[in-house]
């Protein structure tokens, strides 16, 4: 008897699409390659999508098995090769106005968005605790009262030993905002209606 495939990522997360609206404008912290995005835009059909991500190689060890360090052997020329990757990759999309690339630190592209200007926010950045809780409390002032701040790779482990869940529990315990699930490895918040 053959073992079933494991889910692919655009599975796992494919609950959690299905609870973005559709027509709605949001944001992506953490691009890579494009891949999720692309998801994004054919689930969900968003009125703007922002796409934030440095793109930028870290040499650090404390980095080493992650996608933009040790396992970016090309190093910034790779980084730069993905982003140019993901300008293509959208070009039609950047074209019609639907999606906009924004090369850069979350923290300073967040900053730069209106309060309330988004109805959903997707975390999948840098995934240390520090960058993953400045993320989230960023994110839930970006969002439109009863929007959703979500993210990827809840749990524990990885080379971000464990980040994501300690930041998520906390905004959780805090009760800034009400968490509505975690499945999957995926988790979303919704932000006080008022």
């Amino acid at each position: 008897m053959t073992q079933p495939m494991p889910p692919t990522d655009a599975e796992r997360r494919r609950f959690l699409l299905e609870m973005l609206p559709p027509k709605s404008v949001g944001a992506e912290i953490g691009v890579h390659l494009g891949d999720f995005s692309e998801v994004i835009l054919d689930v969900t059909a968003p009125e703007h999508l922002h796409l934030i991500d440095p793109w930028r190689y870290q040499p650090s060890s404390e980095y080493e098995h992650a996608l933009y360090g040790g396992r970016a052997e090309g190093g910034q020329r790779e980084m730069d090769e993905r982003h140019a990757g993901v300008l293509t990759r959208f070009a039609e999309a950047i074209h019609a106005g639907q999606v906009t690339v924004h090369r850069g630190e979350s923290v300073d592209i967040l900053s730069a968005l209106p309060d309330g200007s988004l109805d959903w926010v997707y975390v999948d950045g840098n995934h240390t605790y520090e960058f993953v809780a400045q993320d989230l409390r960023l994110s839930l002032a970006k969002v439109k009262p009863g929007g959703l701040v979500t993210g990827d790779d809840y749990g524990e482990g990885g080379w971000w030993e464990g980040g994501v869940k300690q930041a998520v529990d906390e905004l959780a315990a805090d009760g800034a905002a009400q968490l509505l699930l975690i499945r999957n490895g995926q988790f979303a918040f919704e932000t006080p209606h008022t």
